[in-house]
C-alpha cells in the first residue's frame, strides 16, 4: 500500500451533481488547498447554463464531461478515478480500488443512490437509472415487441410517453400515474396527452447528453462496470432512438393499484400451465387469452398475468451508502439515507454527506421537503462545502435559502411542470383544500391552500404564474379574501401582488 498522503486535503466521494458541485466550491473557497474528488466513473456530471428563474426555483443543464474539464476549469482539484473500498473513519482516510490511501481532514460522501431493482440477477428485469442502463435499455428495446414499466416516478413517466412501435403494459401501485409528482387531476390532464398519437414534431432539447465514449468503456474493468454511474438527467431519452420493432407510434395499457408478484422465465411458465393475457387492444371486448410465447412472465397481485420481451423496473432508488458502512457506526435513517443536520453532517465527526446518499434530519421549513432530485443534489453539495468551509475556519453559518422552500421545475410530455412547496399536500392531513384552474392539453393549475395560506402549486404548462406563487408560500399571506378569484384566468393574479 502507497504511503498515506499528508492530511489537509478535503476529500470528495461521488462524481454526480452533489459530488461534483461540493468540489468545485470547496475549491473557490480554498484556492491554496488540494481538493480531491474520487469517482468511480470515467466521467464526471457537470452543471452548464445555470439559471436562477426566481429566489429558489433555478433551472440547469446537465452534461457528462471528462474529468479532465473539471480539472482543468479548478487546477485544485484533482480527480481519482477509482471506487472506494473502505472508509476507515477512525483513522480519518478511505481506501480505493487501486490501493492507495488518502487522509482527509474532512470527508463529504455524495455516492448518490442505486435503483431499487424488483428481483437481482434476472436477465430479463432492467433497472435504468444512469446512461450505461439507458444504452442496454435502448439495445434490448430495439428488438422488443411488448414490454412492461413497472413504477410510477420520472423515469417511469417519460418512458411511457417516450416509447414507439412497442406494446407497453404499465404496472403501477397507485390509482393515477406519476403519483410522485402528481395527483390524480394532474395525472388525468397528462394521461390524456399520452394515450393520444404523437403527431408534434419533437421539440429539440436544450440539454445535450454526452456518454461514456466507447472506446473508454471497453476498458473498464468488471468491477468498475458494476459501479453505480450517475442519475440521469430529465431529458435523458432525447438523444436515445426508443422505438420497438411494431410499425405502430403508441400502444399502452395501464395496470393499476397492483404491483409484481411473481416472475417466471418461459420454461417454468410451461410447465405452471397457467394463461397470459393478450393485449388489451380494445376496452370493450372481453379479455383473450395470448397464444404467443414470451421470453418472461410476469404476475401481478390484481391476478393478470402477460408475456413480454422484457421488464423494466424504475421503483425507485436506495441510498448507495453500502460501500461506507463496514466498520463505521453511521447514524442511518428509515430510508437508508445517512442522516445528516442543519449543517449537512453526517453521526460521525469531520464527514459530511450531500445528494441522494443523505436523509435530511434537521426540522424543515413546513413548506420544504426533501426529494431525490437534480435540484436538490446541487443544493445540498454546495451548502454542505460552505459548511465545511465554515467549520474549518470556525465561523458560524445560516441554513441556505434554497430549504426554505421546496422548488422544482422540469418537463413531462413536453409540458414544463414547476412543483412548489406541499404540492401533494404532503403531511397536511385532511386539513386543506385544493383548488384547480384546467385547460385540455394546455394548462393545469392547481393550488394546495391551508388556513388561507398558500402551501403549495403544481404548475402545469406555460401558466408564468411561479414567480407569484413562490412569493405568496414564502410570505405565506391570508389570502381568504380573494377566494376563487385567485386562479380566475380573467384576472392578472401577477398585478395583484407584485
Amino acid at each position: 500500500m502507497e504511503a498515506a498522503r499528508p492530511p489537509g486535503t478535503f476529500v470528495v466521494v461521488g462524481g454526480g451533481i452533489a459530488g461534483v458541485t461540493c468540489a468545485e466550491q470547496l475549491a473557490i473557497s480554498f484556492p491554496e488547498e488540494d481538493i480531491l474528488l474520487v469517482t468511480a466513473s470515467p466521467v464526471i456530471k457537470a452543471v452548464t447554463n445555470f439559471k436562477q428563474v426566481s429566489k429558489v426555483l433555478e433551472e440547469f443543464d446537465v452534461e457528462e464531461q471528462p474529468s479532465t474539464m473539471l480539472e482543468n476549469r479548478f487546477p485544485n482539484i484533482k480527480v481519482v478515478e477509482s471506487g472506494v473500498t473502505q472508509l476507515r473513519s477512525e483513522e480519518q482516510c478511505i481506501l480505493t480500488e487501486d490501493g492507495r490511501e488518502y487522509v482527509y481532514k474532512k470527508l463529504c460522501l455524495c455516492a448518490g443512490a442505486k435503483p431499487k431493482l424488483i428481483c437481482e440477477g434476472n436477465p430479463y428485469v432492467l433497472g435504468i437509472r444512469d446512461t450505461d442502463s439507458a444504452q442496454e435499455f435502448q439495445k434490448k428495446l430495439t428488438k422488443a415487441r411488448r414490454i412492461m414499466i413497472v413504477g410510477n416516478g420520472g423515469i417511469a413517466l417519460e418512458l411511457a410517453y417516450e416509447i414507439e412501435g412497442c406494446e407497453v403494459i404499465w404496472a403501477i401501485k397507485d390509482k393515477a400515474i406519476g403519483n410522485t409528482f402528481f395527483d390524480a387531476g394532474a395525472a388525468e390532464f397528462l394521461t390524456s396527452k399520452l394515450m393520444s398519437e404523437k403527431s408534434e414534431a419533437k421539440i429539440a432539447h436544450k440539454r445535450t447528453i454526452y456518454t461514456v465514449e466507447e472506446a473508454k468503456k471497453e476498458t473498464r474493468t468488471k468491477s468498475k462496470a458494476d459501479y453505480v454511474g450517475s442519475a440521469l438527467g430529465p431529458d435523458w431519452h432525447g438523444d436515445l432512438a426508443l422505438k420497438g420493432t411494431e410499425e405502430f407510434s403508441h400502444s399502452i395499457h395501464i395496470e393499476d393499484r397492483c404491483e409484481v408478484k411473481k416472475i417466471y422465465l418461459q420454461e417454468e411458465f410451461k410447465i405452471m400451465r397457467k394463461k397470459s393475457l393478450a393485449f388489451p387492444k380494445d376496452h370493450h371486448k372481453s379479455v383473450t387469452v395470448d397464444t404467443e410465447m414470451w421470453p418472461v412472465y410476469v404476475e401481478l397481485t390484481n391476478g393478470k398475468i402477460y408475456g413480454c420481451d422484457f421488464l423494466v423496473s424504475a421503483t425507485g432508488v436506495i441510498p448507495n451508502v453500502h460501500p461506507f458502512l463496514h466498520g463505521n457506526n453511521f447514524d442511518l435513517e428509515e430510508d437508508g439515507g445517512l442522516r445528516v443536520d442543519e449543517q449537512m453532517r453526517t453521526s460521525l465527526p469531520d464527514i459530511y454527506a450531500a445528494g441522494d446518499i443523505c436523509t435530511a434530519c434537521w426540522q424543515p421549513s413546513p413548506v420544504w421537503q426533501q426529494m431525490r432530485l437534480w435540484t436538490q443534489a446541487r443544493q445540498m453539495g454546495c451548502y454542505a462545502a460552505k459548511c465545511m468551509a465554515a467549520a474549518t475556519m470556525g465561523h458560524p453559518i445560516d441554513m441556505d435559502f434554497s430549504f426554505e422552500l421546496f422548488a422544482h421545475v422540469t418537463k413531462f410530455f413536453n409540458y414544463k411542470v414547476v412543483l412548489l412547496g406541499r404540492y401533494n399536500a404532503q403531511g397536511l392531513g385532511s386539513d386543506h383544500e385544493l383548488m384547480l384552474r384546467c385547460t385540455r392539453g394546455q394548462e393545469y393549475v392547481k393550488v394546495v391552500m391551508q388556513n388561507g395560506r398558500m402551501m403549495g402549486a403544481v404548475l402545469i404548462g406555460e401558466t408564468d404564474l411561479e414567480e407569484t406563487f413562490e412569493n405568496l408560500i414564502l410570505n405565506q399571506m391570508d389570502l381568504s379574501s380573494y377566494g376563487e378569484d385567485l386562479l380566475d384566468p380573467n384576472i392578472d393574479i401577477e398585478d395583484y401582488f407584485d
